[in-house]
């Protein structure tokens, strides 16, 4: 993967997304080990407290843990967790920023849910 530094999401964010999409994809497994600070800055070729910070976030959001002297490792349920939170806040801010720009453009509920379906197909 190659960070998006355009992107208004900082670095260390991108970082904290790319685990949790590998858990999502079930490259990371439950109670599995994760890359450390290190080996993620080497990977990405970014800075290693960039890469810790994105880290941090996610034990901050009990997605990892850490094991004193063995490194980081994924929560049992973390893939559970990942799915709950992004269907009831990024999913839901998603489609908030489409009705609004939806209304904008004068387009109609119809209309909308038909689009949807259609690029739900596509996909």
């Amino acid at each position: 993967m190659i960070f998006n530094t355009q992107s208004t999401m900082p670095i260390y964010m991108q970082v904290a997304e790319w685990i949790e999409n590998e858990i999502l994809a079930d490259r990371l497994l439950p109670e599995g080990k994760v890359y450390s600070q290190y080996q993620l800055a080497e990977i990405f070729n970014i800075n290693p407290a960039t890469a810790g910070k994105g880290l941090t976030i996610l034990v901050e959001k009990e997605i990892l843990y850490k094991k004193r002297g063995l490194g980081m490792f994924v929560v049992g349920d973390a893939k559970y967790r990942i799915l709950t939170t992004r269907r009831s806040d990024t999913l839901t801010k998603m489609v908030k920023e489409i009705v609004e720009e939806a209304k904008r453009l004068g387009v109609m509920d119809e209309d909308l849910i038909e689009l949807i379906k259609h690029i739900q197909k596509e996909g």
